[in-house]
């Protein structure tokens, strides 16, 4: 795997994930960095407005968008442990490279990739900036890694290899079905306030038209239309995962939940007070 895709262009793809922000210069150096080293990658930025430190989120967000992106080397960078003993990684798939720090951010990413199919650790003086600064690890080590590894440089050389069995992994968030319906951690809450469950779309199937979430009734609907203006619904999502919106609003406002908090999605519409 050498991270290269015949795009309309002929060079190679890398992309960015990150919590950095867009109020500072840390994208731009990490930019800079990628079109010193490798000027003719083409470099797409997924999102730098990850919540910072927010590891699952960032997880959440790379696994479910690299399925979509052109194959080539992906960079994310979610780094609270930066500057520690935790490990910089590079892992080989089916569908493209992952570039990042040991702690979890990668993984989901590379199943759905395909599964890991090599990793490293990320030690090879010559593959890394000159300095290496404790707290800027995104310039200095992953992507001088990137770009040489979309240039087509062999993983090896990178690093010793890495046993997949020892990477750090996030713990599973809680998905419970029961024959109610069931219990899900919101997984992530987008841009627009909908609320991403952990839960599979099929446990959706089940139940009837009206549900209740979390102590309110909503409609099991196919799309935010399917709810009256203000309205909740539940719906599968893109990425295939039980969410929940506001059709005009915010289903998280609406909700008051957070990312890492459960919901109880269930068949019993019995009024309660309030609705």
């Amino acid at each position: 795997m050498t991270g290269r895709d015949g795009g309309p262009a002929g060079g190679p793809w890398i992309s960015l994930t990150t919590d950095y922000g867009l109020a500072d210069g840390f994208v731009a150096a990490c930019h800079g960095v990628l079109a010193r080293l490798a000027p003719a990658a083409r470099v797409i930025d997924v999102t730098h407005l990850v919540p910072p430190a927010d590891v699952r989120r960032g997880a959440a967000v790379l696994a479910q968008a690299v399925p979509y992106l052109p194959v080539g080397v992906h960079v994310a960078v979610v780094d609270p442990g930066v500057g520690t003993a935790r490990r910089g990684v590079a892992l080989a798939t089916p569908g493209g490279l992952l570039v990042g720090p040991d702690n979890g951010l990668l993984l989901d990413a590379a199943e759905a990739l395909g599964g890991i199919t090599g990793a490293v650790e990320l030690t090879s003086p010559a593959w890394l900036a000159p300095t290496v600064s404790r707290t800027f690890h995104g310039r200095d080590v992953f992507a001088p890694v990137a770009a040489r590894l979309a240039l087509g440089a062999p993983l090896a050389e990178a690093g010793p290899a890495v046993d997949p069995a020892t990477l750090v992994r996030l713990p599973a968030p809680l998905v419970r079905a029961d024959d109610a319906g069931f219990t899900a951690e919101v997984l992530t809450v987008d841009h627009f306030g909908n609320v991403q469950l952990a839960a599979p779309g099929a446990l959706l199937a089940g139940l009837p038209e009206r549900v209740r979430v979390a102590g309110r009734v909503a409609v099991r609907g196919r799309t935010f239309g399917d709810a009256p203006a203000g309205g909740l619904v539940a719906y599968v999502d893109s990425a295939g995962l039980v969410a929940l919106a506001v059709n005009t609003g915010r289903a998280v406002d609406l909700l008051g939940v957070r990312p890492g908090e459960v919901v109880t999605v269930t068949g019993d519409v019995v009024p309660v007070t309030g609705d």
